[in-house]
């Protein structure tokens, strides 16, 4: 569930005029920007650029850019985004570092088919070359056929299952680890071809079979390389995306020198989703609300905006 808080009536002139108010003279009204953007949901902030649009013949988005500053902008902007596009931005932001390319994987095992066919668009038309494409020129090896796989992958949404294919499959990948053959073009055909439901079923039949999750088999007892991180990370979006986003945040507070990307990345993407069910879970795993954690760990408008995310309200 969402922890967006959205006012009953709205009224996008008067949201765009309040923004533009925000922008004038010496020095932004963060308190404004916060007030308004931070209490609308993506069809509404749509709706504000285009009022503002009309009204200025100015491109909101840009003019806040102009104005805001660190974190604080970085998170509005992504904000402000459509959802498609934002990701769109957040793909291409990963591509370019080997160390962001579990995002990638975030957006390939957690969007819905349409949702991630909407951000291959939205890419395509943003940097008018292909995600896929993009992914290819900069990874090699097994990272690139994992990922590449990954976001090109349209998978059945259904939640028909064919219990003896997941008997099958699981058997395949209990094999692939038994033997450390991670890389196996079978491991990577049964992760970026199957439905998600049809996963989970191999993946409790893997369970069953072996009396330890696939992710924890994965571990091993010898040092991580990045395909094998990027497989354990693959498998855990698509069978647990809600525990896998409470880790991120546990490991970016915990973090020394906290990483706010991560903080704002999953805040923001989840806000209009599942940011509830994460926010239970973190306080069930670190006996500490996730609002108070991000509250301690960030500071000002930066802060101010997340709390507004997370549905604490002033």
């Amino acid at each position: 569930m969402s922890t967006l808080v959205v006012p009953a009536n709205v009224s996008f002139v008067e949201d765009a005029e309040t923004l533009r108010k925000a922008c004038e003279g010496w020095g932004t009204n963060e308190k404004a920007v916060i007030s308004v953007l931070a209490h609308r949901n993506a069809t509404q902030r749509k709706q504000i650029r285009q009022a503002y649009w009309n009204l200025y013949q100015e491109e909101l988005v840009k003019r806040l850019e102009s104005e805001l500053k660190g974190d604080f902008e970085r998170a509005i902007y992504r904000w402000i985004l459509d959802p498609e596009d934002r990701e769109a931005v957040l793909a291409n932001v990963a591509v370019k570092k080997s160390s962001d390319y579990h995002v990638i994987v975030e957006i390939a095992c957690v969007l819905s088919a349409e949702e991630l066919l909407a951000v291959r668009r939205a890419y395509q038309a943003r940097y008018k070359h292909s995600l896929e494409e993009d992914v290819a020129a900069h990874t090699t090896g097994d990272v690139r056929k994992l990922l590449v796989g990954l976001v090109t992958a349209y998978r059945y949404e259904g939640a028909d299952i064919n219990a003896r294919l997941a008997k099958s499959e699981a058997d395949i990948l209990q094999d692939a680890i038994k033997d450390k053959k991670y890389n196996h073009d079978e491991v990577i055909r049964i992760l970026t071809t199957r439905s998600k439901a049809q996963l989970m079923a191999t993946f409790n039949g893997f369970k069953d079979d072996q009396g330890t999750s696939i992710t924890k088999a994965l571990l091993g007892e010898h040092a991580e390389n990045e395909y094998k991180r990027l497989l354990r990370i693959a498998i855990r979006c698509i069978n647990e995306p809600l525990k896998y986003y409470e880790k991120v945040l546990r490991n970016a507070i915990r973090k020394f020198g906290t990483d706010e990307d991560a903080i704002t990345r999953v805040i923001v993407t989840r806000a209009e989703k599942d940011l509830l069910h994460i926010k239970e879970l973190y306080y069930k795993r670190n006996s500490v609300p996730l609002d108070q954690a991000v509250a301690k760990e960030t500071s000002g408008d930066y802060k101010a905006f997340l709390l507004a995310l997370l549905g604490k309200q002033d």
